[in-house]
């Protein structure tokens, strides 16, 4: 008999302890290799999520029985999450389960000349679609909660990196940007573009215009000061980025021709600012606006014969007229 209980305590023992180091191994113990992203769709499976972990996982058995013992096919939820090394199976199917996702990075740069582009370099950085990206920023209701308009949304965007979570909706984006707006337009900044004589959209459809123009920083200030010097002249900007913006696609060259096209943002035609921004100026383009170079008194630039990206600045017709043949001698050259 005493044999029989010895044996009854030694299976006793024997079963607790492998319930026990199970017990540690799916609740406490690190389950991962290394640190591992996971995506979860609106469509996604177990099997899915699964798979994207199982180049770091330890103990795929351990997870696939959290899989099913918190029934994670019913509760997973849509987000992106994001497990280090100590991640154990029940933490990580907790997270999954309730939504206890990290952040990701939306980066906004680049030329985001069409609200296309825009709607694009957001939906490949987030779960929302490009149509559902676009559509918001034709929205004329939605946008003008925050004080803009179709025309005028390109200035509510400064492009930076942002930390929100992948499943943000379109208005939590636009909160996010309207919080930048703000921080940037400071009542310093708003009192530099009234001395100006500029409202900040008007210091956005200029910078847009400046961005347009170059990709020199050490050149920003002084286009800007060139079409503030011709606006307070009365003289039309004439900016070949504003006729780009008139068409659907974007001219290698801007030809006589183009110069003809009917539309607001033609200031060959029109005089004063166009309508709206012609693309997302980023920080450095407004602050050149801000900051400009006018006492120089330069109403003129046109593209160097160097072809380095850099402009010839005039003061008068005579003088960039010489510049433009210098340049167009160059192009001709270059030709094979």
């Amino acid at each position: 008999m005493k044999k029989f209980f010895t044996i009854i305590a030694a299976a006793l023992i024997v079963f607790f302890g492998i319930k026990g180091i199970r017990w540690y191994m799916d609740n406490k113990a690190g389950n991962l290799t290394g640190p591992t992203e996971v995506y979860v769709y609106p469509d996604s499976t177990p099997e899915d999520v699964l798979s994207q972990l199982s180049a770091n996982v330890r103990r795929p058995k351990s997870l696939n029985r959290m899989f099913k013992k918190k029934r994670l096919a019913e509760y997973m939820q849509v987000g992106h999450y994001s497990f280090d090394r100590n991640a154990s199976s029940v933490f990580i199917v907790r997270s999954l389960n309730n939504a206890w996702q990290t952040s990701v990075n939306l980066t906004l740069s680049g030329s985001l000349r069409l609200k296309g582009e825009i709607a694009r370099k957001i939906s490949a950085q987030m779960l929302l679609d490009s149509a559902s990206v676009a559509d918001a920023l034709q929205d004329a209701a939605l946008l003008k909660e925050y004080g803009f308009t179709p025309a005028t949304v390109f200035a509510l965007f400064i492009p930076d990196t942002y930390e929100i979570y992948w499943t943000a909706s379109m208005k939590d984006i636009l909160d996010d940007q309207k919080a930048a707006y703000d921080a940037f337009w400071t009542e310093e900044n708003i009192a530099k573009a009234r001395s100006l004589g500029l409202s900040p959209m008007e210091v956005s459809i200029l910078a847009s215009i400046v961005k347009g123009e170059s990709k020199v920083q050490s050149e920003f200030s002084k286009i800007a000061g060139v079409y503030l010097n011709r606006l307070r002249r009365g003289m039309r900007l004439q900016a070949d980025p504003t006729i780009a913006f008139c068409f659907d696609y974007t001219p290698n060259r801007i030809l006589k021709k183009h110069l003809l096209v009917d539309s607001p943002y033609n200031t060959y035609k029109h005089a004063g600012l166009p309508p709206g921004p012609i693309c997302v100026p980023d920080k450095a383009y407004l602050e050149a606006v801000l900051n400009p170079s006018v006492s120089e008194n330069y109403l003129y630039f046109c593209a160097s014969p160097s072809f380095d990206g850099t402009h010839r600045f005039a003061r008068s017709y005579a003088e960039h007229a010489r510049n433009a043949r210098e340049f167009q001698k160059a192009l001709s050259r270059s030709k094979p």
